[in-house]
């Protein structure tokens, strides 16, 4: 029975096996229903060199609630910070299988405000 959730990991697969192809740096997403996690994972895929997340103490302060836009768009705004701060400009955007608007879209956004190229 195919749903939800099976869709999803099937995107994530396809997705993964292009990824190894481009030999880049990588922003993998994941989220829940209260936070979204970044990380920056690299070109071997075998170190996360750096991350962000709501359940952070930077992020929760700013924040009522972890789980909207406003939140994402600030782990991208962290994460965006952290990675260049490394001296990485250039990445790939790992969405890990969701579609690409809400949460994810703020994220991927407000990082390309801050300074990284996907």
């Amino acid at each position: 029975m195919i749903n939800k959730k099976f869709s999803r990991l099937c995107r994530v697969n396809r997705f993964r096996l292009k990824f190894k192809n481009f030999n880049k740096v990588r922003i993998c997403v994941y989220k829940t229903s209260k936070h979204i996690y970044a990380q920056v994972i690299s070109k071997d895929g075998s170190k996360i060199l750096n991350s962000a997340c709501t359940a952070e103490k930077y992020i929760k302060r700013r924040c009522v609630y972890t789980g909207n836009i406003y939140s994402a768009s600030l782990v991208g705004e962290l994460i965006a910070k952290r990675v260049i701060k490394m001296g990485i400009r250039v990445i790939s955007f790992d969405r890990s299988g969701y579609k690409y608007h809400g949460r994810i879209k703020a994220l991927a956004d407000s990082a390309r405000k801050n300074g990284l190229i996907f």
